[in-house]
């Protein structure tokens, strides 16, 4: 009697362990996902294009995403890394996302307001005196304002990176308005850096920034506009003699995914994408700066180019010269974006 009872137990505790084992549960490791989720158990794999490199604040940026959201969904989200171009340049990657080619794009801001005019408000020469104040103004209503701009169509917007405020860089030194007169630059496709040049005499084109060193060395264009991080990471010092630190103009990114991606996921997958573009976005603030300042360091004391730091008396002048410019696309930004 007692060995029939014990087989009957032992026959139970193997039924038991054969559930838990098929179904696959664990005391200790309690899944993240409700089974009631549709797709659970099927790995998602987006696709991520950008233009920079790796060690830029994008970059290292969407590293640091892709790493959190693996953490977040245990791995059944995987967010690929395709840097400095591989799959889509800044004249193509938005074409691409649109149609599905690609899941997820950080464009610079100046590049999407061909599409979207409301974003040219942050390529107006002198608008944002430092990181606070567009820190202040995306966390409030004109981030609301923006983001649902930029939210049409199969686009999702998720978040703004920051990469600093831009310099210039150029084969001669640029301190006065008149520096500019008869040279070429290549900037991104906005509208307002293409006035922000002819205001100066200054000739102005678009032209895809991996191909920025080649045409800067060949003499293509004599100079250019960009971030320090940029700056030095693809090594334009090489080819420029000279750098001004105006603080001009911000340089950020508009992190993007395709709508039809989005809507996609489930609910789980969704709410760990928002978490973890969150704590990258919090992230990326403050080590933009720092990057940029390190970057601005290291020339200096490498003496890799000649360097000059515009003066508040040089800035009057040049908010004068550019005043034309503000006047010129105020209508086109509209005056809800202006007054936020």
């Amino acid at each position: 009697m007692q060995t029939y009872n014990r087989l009957i137990l032992t026959s139970f505790a193997v039924i038991i362990i054969a559930v838990f084992i098929g179904f696959g549960f664990t005391m200790n490791n309690p899944t993240y996902y409700d089974d009631e989720q549709t797709g659970l158990g099927k790995k998602v794999v987006i696709r991520f294009s950008h233009v920079v490199a790796e060690n830029t604040p994008k970059g290292l940026a969407a590293s640091r995403f892709a790493e959190l959201v693996r953490l977040k969904t245990q791995g059944m989200v995987e967010v690929r890394i395709y840097s400095n171009a591989v799959l889509f340049n800044d004249n193509n990657e938005f074409q691409a996302l649109q149609d599905g080619k690609v899941e997820m794009i950080a464009p610079s801001i100046s590049n999407l307001s061909t599409f979207f005019p409301q974003l040219l408000i942050f390529d107006l020469p002198y608008a944002f005196d430092n990181e606070q104040m567009i820190k202040k103004g995306m966390d409030g209503k004109l981030g609301q304002l923006l983001f649902q701009s930029i939210s049409n169509g199969n686009v999702k917007g998720l978040a703004l990176w920051d990469n600093g405020f831009k310099q210039m860089t150029a084969n001669q030194s640029l301190i006065n308005p008149d520096d500019f007169k008869g040279l070429s630059f290549r900037v991104m496709a906005s509208p307002v850096l293409h006035s922000q040049f002819q205001a100066l005499g200054a000739n102005a084109k678009t032209d895809s920034f991996n191909e920025l060193y080649r045409q800067l060395e060949n003499g293509t264009y004599d100079g250019e506009e960009n971030t320090l991080s940029n700056i030095y990471s693809k090594r334009f010092y090489q080819v420029q003699k000279d750098l001004t630190i105006f603080n001009h103009g911000y340089l950020g990114y508009f992190v993007l995914m395709n709508r039809d991606t989005w809507n996609g996921l489930n609910k789980n997958n969704q709410q760990a994408i928002i978490e973890a573009m969150n704590e990258t976005t919090e992230w990326v603030r403050q080590y933009a700066k720092r990057i940029n300042q390190e970057a601005l360091e290291d020339l200096m004391e490498n003496k890799m180019i000649r360097i000059h730091f515009q003066t508040e008396g040089e800035k009057k002048l040049w908010k004068e010269a550019f005043r034309p410019v503000h006047s010129k696309f105020s209508n086109q930004i509209g005056n809800q974006v202006l007054q936020e």
